[in-house]
């Protein structure tokens, strides 16, 4: 039985049909076509005129403007009916005879009412005034009743109805009654009208072209309507109701506003009659109350604006250059970082810079920007870089240049990596062709903006920073010098002669030109880069490092001799400043010289070159550079000074030749040094030497790490071998003296193994670096690694890691400290949030301080996150010449300096680092876009075939014939085709209060008598005088000899012995208690006490950088030169595997001193 149901809508004619079989299955639904009317209450008259006149954005503007207009012309109207009015001629009604009305103010008489209430109309301008009024009355009752909502009382006491009323009925009366027609009516009141109708206007004209003017401008316009309508009101009120009494004219009425207003008050114009009077007092009185609220919501605005900033107008984007600069969050240091590096250079001079931050201005930070140095320049803003309005602010599509850095103050950096990154993103999608310079934090989110045109990796140069420290003494401080604005003024002032020549070599930096235009280099087009190398530096001081051909993007650090430079190169090289800035001035024996004799002739016999100098037109940098010593092209020998009168000779220095000999260049096979172990066989037989292979990483921790040849192990190391203080079923190690390294340890304390400390490794485990001086890495972590980074280090030797911290003193001894050279400090990530900013380095410093004291021969490298911080590294509360170099770095930052803080010895030393030192290097990329490249390359961060790399190389006394550093640049290119770019320098210094050499005998306490001065301090380049005796802790003596004076006489033995056991006590110098505390504990974990009892103390000296120093400079013992030294692969891949020598030796030893040195 099929159920039928119908459903029947004859209105709409639906029909519905459902059966059970139809409902198992499908429904079908069969609809006829219904019509839909849309916006049917819109179709009414009423809300057809609404929406004309209130709620269509362009009409209504037109509307809002005719009213306006009409608002104004009845105001001329009023001005002109007073113009034409004369009340002398008569006064009185329309039609009615004229009467003349004398006025005498200064009678007690009653006030004439007559001249108030009745004006001289002409009929003409009354007709305009009707029509006008007629139409303000309608318009006026047409938008009352489309604004109408059922409270019609809340639309007739509205102010703007009652003037309309007011200023428009009672000239429609005057159409039906004509005696009314020269009724005075207040018309100028209307210019009340006319502000209320324009602010409506403006908000009308925002609606209508989709954009918003600021707040502030709307803000000033009211106050200046408010202003004006006050005026006109109070000059057209006191000159109608003064007709009764002086009959002032109009202008008087507005010179008598104006200096009443303004507080003035001169009193030759003052009204005569009460009516005006009192009009005075109302007006006195509605300015006191309208013009304060004006001025306090215009005070709120300019507040509002200040820590908004505002905008950076159009006109000033189209006409003038500016950069942005995109942050999290505004420091003081970084700004004044970003600051004087960016308008350090001359060409930056005339750019604007605005910066773009979403938090409110800081206080220190607003008191900067008010400086007139920096308040015509830079802008703030703030805003968000993903806000496209906030974009269009900074005008980001007409910026040369949008600077995007991290914050690097955030514990989760990663989160704030992520922040750069979308910027990074925003900005390129509103600003496609805007130049970006990113700062980015961790190396595994570099290749997210790998579209910017220059990225700088905080990790990345860190670490590898930091490692080449480790082998390259004080290389962060290189570097660092490198990559800042200096003019090599700093410490020119300075008694101490280690200041001046540190402060002056900062001043050179790297620059470039292309050869052809160049005159450093220019003479050497088709010569050898090794030759135009030695000879500019010898001839200018100009130390060149590098070249670029013109149709490869890649820079080569030293290519080599093989390198023969042509006019189209680009030569990358350090000086004081660049060539452009450079004048050249020869004497006139030099300039005869230049014309008539060849290159081979410019010397003759023992004559010296004369002295060129180099002045530099930037202020006043100047920098007198002198030859060494020439020799002519044929010549082999370079006699020096014979020691007691012998004729005896010493070594010489081959000639640089202008086209490599690849016969006589030494070869440097480093893939195959096998000969090496041979030379030098193990001094444990029992001992199997380690077996390394040559290759690339196999596991990279992060994507867009660059790949570099390195030491590999054949096989990958288990994961459980790599743990240094626990034993595995492949070893049963479980110390570091277990391990048996013949190379000191080189110990990195972090928090975490982040992807960046694989740059850390990797820079040491290079190719180029000899196998048999890889120095075991231990890394000391306060979280254990995971797998992925187990992964990607087990292919390495010698890499080794301990679950510890650095104030833990069992897990420093555990993990070998006593054997190592080297310990890395880095900062921490969970001790950046502090409630202070400067406190984030509270607990390293500390840390530091005591291994520093516990263990005073290690040098200790360490990461600070505010680079202030590091005067309290190796802090001596007493040491009167720290105290001179403080005030010597607060004279310099007074004097401008970029550097102030490069006199403060654990920098100058390369003991301390912050990362933000580097954020110049962003900087200048804007200027010099090589900087990044080159700085990567001397890092080892990138490996270009054919580009060398950054070494170190020590003076021995075996050297010290070279006499000086124009002799060793000439030895090293003629040699080994090496470049040196500078000099590391030690020197003895005994500091007043060292308080580790402190040692008090009492019987040396009693036999002296007078101490010397705790503020002097004695420096000696070669050696230190230490028969001087340590200073002495006076009030201690005195207390130990007063107690070892008591006592009776007839004390037993046992007394005596008691009271020797208390001198000993207190008369032990810190130096011993900490000895006896650190063997205590080695002692309890079971570790030899002897390593420890061989370290000494070598605090007292003072280690400094000389970047390219004049060719005269003078070598001293212990120098250690920075080389680049030439692409080892260039060599090999020529074939020169057949001179190979046991031990590689740059310099003759003195066995070999009777012989020339041949190429």
């Amino acid at each position: 039985m099929t159920l039928k149901l119908k459903l029947i809508i004859s209105r709409a004619n639906l029909t519905l049909v459902i059966s059970p079989r139809l409902l198992a299955h499908h429904y079908i639904f069969c609809f006829s076509r219904v019509q839909v009317e849309f916006y049917v209450n819109e179709n009414t008259f009423k809300e057809r005129l609404k929406l004309f006149f209130i709620k269509n954005q362009r009409s209504s503007l037109r509307i809002r403007l005719f009213n306006f207009s009409l608002k104004l012309l009845t105001c001329l109207l009023y001005i002109v009916r007073v113009l034409l009015d004369h009340p002398t001629e008569g006064i009185g009604c329309w039609g009615c005879p004229k009467q003349n009305y004398s006025s005498n103010p200064s009678s007690n008489a009653r006030i004439n009412l007559a001249p108030i209430l009745w004006v001289n109309r002409s009929l003409p301008l009354w007709g305009i005034q009707v029509t006008v009024a007629l139409i303000s009355f309608l318009e006026t009752m047409l938008l009352t009743y489309l604004s109408y909502k059922g409270n019609i009382w809340e639309q007739i006491f509205r102010v703007s109805f009652i003037l309309e009323m007011i200023n428009t009925v009672p000239f429609i009366i005057t159409i039906f009654w004509a005696p009314l027609r020269n009724l005075f009516i207040p018309v100028f009141l209307n210019c009340w009208l006319a502000k209320h109708a324009l602010e409506n206007m403006i908000n009308d004209l925002h609606r209508a072209i989709q954009r918003t003017q600021s707040a502030m401008f709307n803000q000033v316009l009211i106050l200046i309507c408010t202003l004006l309508c006050l005026v006109f009101t109070g000059t057209c009120g006191i000159q109608h109701l003064e007709r009764a009494g002086d009959n002032l004219s109009l202008f008087k009425s507005l010179y008598f506003c104006i200096v009443t207003f303004s507080t003035v008050g001169y009193g030759d114009v003052t009204p005569q009659i009460w009516p005006s009077q009192l009009l005075v007092v109302i007006m006195i009185c509605v300015a006191l109350v309208v013009l304060p609220l004006q001025f306090e919501e215009l005070v709120y605005l300019w507040m509002e604006r200040q820590k908004s900033g505002g905008n950076y107008s159009r006109h000033r984007a189209q006409t003038e250059k500016h950069v942005v600069l995109c942050v999290s969050s505004l420091k003081i240091d970084l700004l004044m970082d970003f600051l004087n590096e960016f308008y350090a250079h001359p060409r930056l001079q005339d750019y604007y810079v605005v910066i773009l931050c979403p938090t409110e201005m800081d206080l220190q930070v607003r008191r900067v920007l008010q400086i007139p140095l920096w308040s015509q320049r830079v802008i703030y803003l703030q805003g968000s870089a993903l806000k496209d309005q906030d974009l269009m602010r900074a005008k980001m599509d007409d910026a040369e240049a949008c600077f995007i850095l991290s914050s690097r103050n955030e514990v989760d950096r990663t989160a704030a990596d992520h922040q750069t990154i979308l910027r990074a993103w925003a900005v390129k999608d509103f600003a496609p062709n805007c130049p970006l310079y990113v700062q980015i934090l961790k190396p595994e989110n570099k290749f997210h903006v790998k579209f910017a045109d220059h990225v700088v990796c905080e990790e990345e140069f860190k670490y590898a920073m930091l490692a080449l420290n480790c082998i390259c003494p004080s290389t962060s401080t290189l570097i660092t010098l490198l990559v800042h604005t200096s003019r090599g003024q700093e410490g020119q002032q300075s008694p101490e002669q280690w200041q001046r020549m540190y402060g002056r070599c900062s001043g050179n930096e790297v620059y470039h030109i292309k050869l052809g235009d160049s005159k450093f280099f220019g003479e050497y087009e088709g010569k050898s880069f090794t030759y135009a190398s030695f000879h500019a530096h010898k001839k200018y001081g100009v130390c060149l490092i590098g070249a670029k051909r013109e149709d490869n993007k890649s820079i080569f650090l030293n290519p080599g001799p093989r390198h023969i430079m042509v006019s189209s190169d680009t030569c990358f090289y350090i000086n004081i400043t660049k060539e452009e800035n450079s004048a050249f001035i020869f004497k006139e024996e030099e300039k005869q010289k230049r014309k008539g004799l060849t290159s081979g002739g410019i010397c003759s016999g023992a004559s010296r070159l004369p002295v060129h100098s180099i002045i530099a037109s930037m202020g006043t940098v100047a920098m007198d550079l002198q030859n060494a010593e020439c020799r002519p092209s044929s010549g082999t020998t370079l006699t020096l000074p014979t020691e007691n009168g012998a004729g005896s000779r010493r070594p010489s220095i081959a000639p640089v030749l202008e086209i490599a000999d690849t016969a006589a260049i030494l070869p440097c096979d480093l893939l195959s040094d096998q000969s090496e172990d041979e030379a030098n066989p193990s001094d444990d037989e029992s001992l199997p030497a380690p077996e390394y292979v040559k290759g690339y990483p196999p596991n990279s921790p992060y994507i867009g790490s660059s790949p570099t040849l390195c030491h590999l192990l054949p096989v990958k190391a288990p994961f459980c071998c790599l743990r240094l203080d626990k034993g595995c079923r492949h070893n049963s190690f479980e110390d570091a003296k277990a391990y048996g390294f013949k190379n000191k340890l080189i110990i990195v304390s972090a928090e975490t193994a982040g992807n960046g400390l694989y740059n850390f490794i990797v820079p040491l485990r290079a190719y180029y670096r000899p196998r048999k001086e890889l120095n075991p890495i231990v890394l000391l972590l306060d979280n254990p690694p995971d797998n992925h980074f187990l992964e990607a280090i087990c292919c390495f030797p010698m890499v080794y890691f301990m679950a510890g911290s650095i104030d833990n003193l069992d897990n420093l001894l555990q993990c070998g400290i006593i054997y190592a050279d080297n310990l890395v400090v880095v900062d921490k990530e969970s001790t950046m949030s502090a409630e202070e900013d400067y406190m984030a380095d509270a607990k390293t410093i500390v840390n530091v301080q005591t291994m520093f004291r516990l263990f005073p021969s290690l040098s200790i490298i360490t990461e600070l996150t505010h680079p202030s911080n590091m005067r309290f590294m190796q802090f001596r509360a007493k040491d009167c010449y720290s105290l001179a170099l403080s005030k010597l770095e607060k004279k310099e930052r007074e004097n401008g300096s970029n550097l102030a803080f490069m006199f403060r010895l654990p920098f100058a030393a390369g003991r301390v680092f912050s990362i933000s030192m580097l954020d110049t290097l962003l900087y200048q990329s804007f200027v010099k876009d090589y900087m990044i490249p080159i700085a990567r390359l001397l890092l080892g961060l990138d490996t270009t075939p054919g580009s060398g790399y950054l070494c170190a190389m020590k003076i021995t006394e075996d050297d010290l014939w070279i006499q000086t550093y124009g002799r060793l640049f000439q030895k090293l290119c003629s040699s080994s085709a090496e470049i040196p770019i500078g000099i590391y320098r030690t020197e003895s210094h005994i500091f007043s209060t060292s308080e580790s050499q402190i040692s008090i005998n009492v019987e040396e306490c009693e036999d002296t008598k007078d101490v010397k001065d705790p503020c002097k301090s004695h420096r000696n380049s070669t050696s230190s005088d230490q028969s001087e005796h340590p200073l002495l802790r006076r009030k201690s003596m005195q207390w130990a000899r007063r107690l070892s004076r008591k006592g009776n006489k007839q004390a037993n033995k046992a007394d005596e012995k008691i009271n020797q056991q208390r001198q000993n006590l207190y008369h032990r110098s810190e130096r011993q208690e900490l000895s006896e505390l650190v063997k205590n504990r080695m002692k309890h974990l079971g570790l030899p006490t002897t390593g420890y009892d061989e370290m000494n103390d070598h605090q007292n000296t003072l280690s400094y950088v000389l970047i390219n120093p004049p060719p005269d400079t003078r070598l001293e013992l212990n120098d250690i030169v920075y080389l680049i030294r030439s692409d080892p692969l260039a060599n090999v891949q020529n074939g020169s595997h057949s001179q190979k020598s046991s031990s590689y030796r740059l310099f003759p030893s003195s066995e070999e001193t009777k012989n020339e040195t041949e190429l």
